[in-house]
């Protein structure tokens, strides 16, 4: 890479973390904020190239005691499966320059990471406070230790790292691997360098695995149909992790769901009627090498770009029984359909249609795919050609842009043809006023009610975002809807820098998505949104209830017991602070329009839930109690469901409402039970 792209890429980074940091008034505060901050957008990045998932923030430092070493931990991950868990350390320098991080250092990073790993091994979360998000982190280690296969370590850092032969340090049954991040490493893989998967068949298999190979008659692919043993594929998956699942749009189920309990049954009780039973995998290739043996026969000896679209449960459930309850599998073999794409610019196109329509063992919702739908991309549309109203008379108007496909703003600045037009799309574009799917996700779900959903992180929080858009349908996007996206991110961002003012510490994000919440259901959404976006920023009595209310969300979670983290991601933590009475007035000085703007469809489960209620409006508590002991006593209906009768027995007796979702499933219930022959009815209202 010339070292002026690269350099470009530092100072770029470096400029996102400030924006997206803010300015805290207290140094160390914002040292740490800009740790955090970095750390999470090396990880968005990592995430969005398939490197790591799942991940979370988790703040943590210890200093040596006794026999324990020192630790520190940013950010972790766990696979659904218990087996693979990735532990994220951050050298953070935050100097806007490449500093050179040396072996000594890097070694002692990772050390900081044994250090965690070691304490969490041991139960050490029995001595932690519960509150810390690191306790449950502790926890969640100890509760796998059983199960896990592999530890990966990552160092991030804004340096670059001249030397990284370390040894790797041994655990007993454990497999630990060093991965580093740092600014050359991270620069190849954001203008989209990604480091492909190749496979060298005849090492791992002899002369390679014979194939049936058809042809297509439109000459855009090639088909073939190979049988690889288990245990090949186990290594590989255990070599190469989730990149092999990058162009799949799921992960790993957990060995919890039906279908990969049957994987792991089969296996280990009749392991040789595994290929009758298994539909097998549908997986991609770049490129391949074969020796072709006779008519539609060969043998495959090289893959390049090898990628598992349909089949990751069966994977990984082979990985987990073979690495972790030792099972032999080399009577086990896996049928797999490879196609090689004859032109790979097509493989955006194609791929994902191959994932939705193979026959597969597990659901794919369609919101697995919404990054690429309508919505999305009509709002990147907009973002282009709308122009936000200039802040005063003397200076021009910018575009907030909308960066659906992460490194689409530096390549779009980079397809400027000289320096000059650059620096004037730069001015037209202001990083700060980028913003990313996630980021998109935060501030509709904090505006809509929903902030224990924004507390569960980026990732979490788009998931639910997509399928809420997929179940509910989507908002017509127009310029009216777009200046209303704009003003909700000025809405958190002015809450971002109003909560530093305030000289806390710790719970910004969990803070700022309560606050907003609350001022959105307080008003009735009924705050002048498209003001906020004529001004470029929100009027001063609005900022000053907003001020109020982010202390108040602060001090309200800092309050709960236990770990705060976690109990904000609780509905009823949401419920509890949204009914709660503060000293916030919205009175005539606050901007307040008379129409509610929220712009997105009313939810389906709400209609749904309103119909259940209706249904449901005569039946006491008793009939309930009576369908839950009916259907136990005779082993019907699901266990959940049986509570379920029984929790509503008990909101009726209470005479509290179920929520949209409890009322949808007792509907669902109370025709299950009747079709099963339950026969008393609640009585006539």
């Amino acid at each position: 890479m010339p070292d002026a792209t690269f350099d470009q890429f530092a100072v770029d980074l470096h400029q996102e973390v400030l924006g997206r940091a803010g300015s805290a008034p207290d140094e160390g505060n914002a040292t740490l904020l800009r740790e955090e901050t970095f750390t999470e957008i090396v990880l968005e990045l990592l995430d969005e190239h398939n490197e790591l998932d799942g991940w979370e923030l988790c703040s943590y430092e210890a200093r040596s005691s006794g026999s324990l070493g020192a630790a520190k931990l940013n950010a972790w991950a766990i696979s659904g499966d218990g087996a693979t868990l990735d532990l994220i350390v951050t050298l953070y320098h935050g100097t806007g320059r490449i500093e050179e991080v040396g072996k000594p250092e890097a070694r002692r990073q990772f050390e900081l990471l044994m250090g965690f790993l070691k304490r969490a091994l041991k139960g050490h979360h029995v001595r932690m406070e519960e509150a810390s998000d690191a306790f449950s982190v502790a926890r969640r280690i100890w509760e796998a230790r059983d199960t896990l296969a592999t530890v990966r370590l990552f160092l991030l850092t804004d340096g670059v790292a001249r030397s990284l032969s370390i040894e790797e340090e041994k655990l007993p049954g454990i497999e630990v691997r060093y991965v580093a991040w740092d600014m050359e490493k991270l620069s190849r893989l954001r203008v989209g360098e990604r480091e492909v998967i190749e496979l060298d068949l005849t090492a791992d298999n002899g002369l390679g695995i014979p194939v049936l190979e058809a042809g297509d008659p439109a000459d855009e692919y090639r088909t073939c149909l190979a049988f690889f043993p288990a245990a090949l594929l186990a290594r590989i998956y255990g070599e190469h992790g989730q990149r092999l699942l990058e162009r799949n749009v799921r992960a790993f189920l957990q060995n919890k769901g039906k279908i990969n309990k049957g994987l792991q049954q089969t296996l280990r009780e009749t392991p040789e009627r595994f290929l009758a039973y298994n539909n097998g995998l549908c997986c991609t290739a770049a490129e391949v090498r074969m020796a072709r043996l006779r008519q539609g026969v060969a043998r495959l000896e090289w893959v390049r770009d090898f990628q598992i679209v349909n089949g990751g449960q069966t994977t990984a459930s082979i990985f987990h029984a073979m690495r972790k309850e030792k099972l032999s599998l080399k009577h086990v073999s896996v049928q797999v359909k490879l196609t090689i794409l004859n032109d790979p610019t097509r493989m955006a196109e194609i791929v994902p249609m191959i994932s939705r329509f193979a026959n597969s063992q597990n659901k794919v919702n369609g919101a697995d795919f919404s990054a690429n739908g309508k919505f999305h991309r009509d709002l990147e549309s907009l973002s282009r050609s709308v122009w936000a109203p200039a802040a005063s008379g003397l200076e021009r108007g910018t575009r907030w842009y909308y960066e659906r496909a992460r490194g689409s703003y530096l390549d779009d600045r980079s397809r400027q043809p000289t320096p000059a037009r650059q620096r004037e799309w730069s001015l037209q574009n202001p990083a700060p006023q980028r913003f990313t799917k996630t980021d998109l996700a935060k501030y509709e779900h904090a505006w809509m009610g929903l902030p224990h959903l924004v507390c569960r992180g980026a990732e979490k929080n788009f998931a639910a975002f997509a399928e809420r858009l997929e179940d509910d349908g989507e908002p017509e996007v127009n310029r009216a809807f777009f200046h209303q996206v704009i003003a909700r991110m000025l809405l958190w961002r002015t809450a971002e820098d109003l909560f530093d003012s305030l000289g806390v510490t710790g719970y910004r994000a969990n803070s700022v998505a309560y606050a907003i919440a609350w001022l959105a259901e307080t008003s009735a959404r009924r705050i002048d949104l498209e003001s906020i976006w004529r001004d470029q920023r929100l009027p001063t009595k609005l900022s000053d209830a907003l001020l109020a209310v982010c202390r108040e969300a602060h001090g309200f979670l800092c309050g709960r017991p236990g770990n705060v983290g976690e109990a904000s991601k609780k509905p009823d933590t949401w419920a509890q602070f949204r009914d709660t009475r503060l000293p916030v007035k919205l009175d005539g000085s606050t901007p307040l329009q008379a129409p509610p703007l929220n712009g997105y469809p009313t939810p389906r489960l709400y209609v749904k839930g309103q119909e259940s209620r209706q249904k449901l409006a005569a039946a006491p508590a008793e009939y309930w109690f009576a369908l839950s002991k009916w259907a136990k006593d005779r082993g019907l209906l699901e266990g959940w469901e049986r509570s379920l009768a029984y929790s509503m027995g008990k909101l009726v007796s209470q005479g509290r409402p179920p929520s949209d979702k409890q009322a949808v499933q007792a509907a669902r219930i109370q025709e299950r039970a009747q079709e099963l022959g339950f026969v008393e009815n609640p009585p006539a209202p």
